[in-house]
């Protein structure tokens, strides 16, 4: 399975909203709506403060034998890794199942600049970069989990694109919204994604009035969750300040 897939197509509105909003508050909706494990953590962050928002193209990579995989010059047209390289689509993602593993690289510096020049959103791996100290001057959110300047197929055998993987412990669906901030990166099933996002841009205006209100010396009590008097003291606020 090689095409894009999007089951759900963000309006542009409610992008704008998903790079406003917090990955804390992303995970806390999606809590609220029972779903727990939603969030890749222990990831380096290259592009310090950005946001990054885009959809899934997943990267599954399996371990390697001695008659699959161990190649040091790539085969551009049947290597899963290159093809994928080749076949992202705007906007997108490429988030790569690299099993954890760190003592091999699972992307490097020139093929994630192509990826930027072919207009993806990010790239988010749960292995290791080589050639990482590179990666800051590429114009691309990166979150990766180490650093390592052994080629990745030494570790890795790049077997599928957008199928069900897993990244961090994290499911990843094809389609999936993804998105990052300096905390790491949470994953948002397509189709609740509006809603999550929505709420969990009104959560952050909310709480934005609350830290006001105890940064100036208010107790939590009746604050932090609002009480009814909160609330109508944070409407006067949004009308001030939207």
């Amino acid at each position: 399975m090689n095409k894009d897939i999007r089951p759900y197509k963000l309006k542009k509105e409610i992008k704008k909203k998903a790079e406003k909003v917090s990955t804390a508050t992303l995970t806390s909706q999606l809590l609220n709506r029972g779903y727990r494990n939603t969030f890749i953590n222990q990831l380096i962050q290259t592009q310090l403060g950005e946001t990054m928002v885009g959809y899934a193209h997943t990267l599954r990579y399996a371990p390697v034998r001695e008659d699959k995989g161990i190649e040091v010059n790539y085969d551009n047209d049947t290597d899963m890794q290159r093809i994928a390289v080749e076949s992202i689509k705007e906007e997108s993602v490429l988030v790569i199942d690299a099993r954890g593993i760190l003592d091999a690289a699972s992307f490097g510096q020139i093929i994630t600049t192509r990826i930027m020049k072919r207009g993806a959103a990010g790239l988010v791996t749960d292995g290791a970069l080589r050639d990482s100290h590179h990666f800051k001057k590429i114009d691309l959110p990166v979150y990766f989990r180490g650093a390592h300047a052994t080629t990745s197929s030494v570790r890795h055998y790049p077997v599928d694109q957008n199928v069900p993987i897993g990244c961090g412990e994290v499911l990843v669906m094809p389609g999936d919204i993804l998105v990052g901030d300096s905390e790491g990166v949470v994953v948002i099933p397509a189709l609740i994604a509006e809603e999550v996002i929505l709420d969990a841009y009104e959560q952050d205006l909310l709480e934005t009035f609350i830290l006001e209100k105890v940064e100036k010396g208010s107790s939590i009590k009746g604050t932090y969750p609002a009480e009814e008097e909160t609330l109508k003291e944070y409407e006067k606020w949004r009308e001030k300040n939207e």
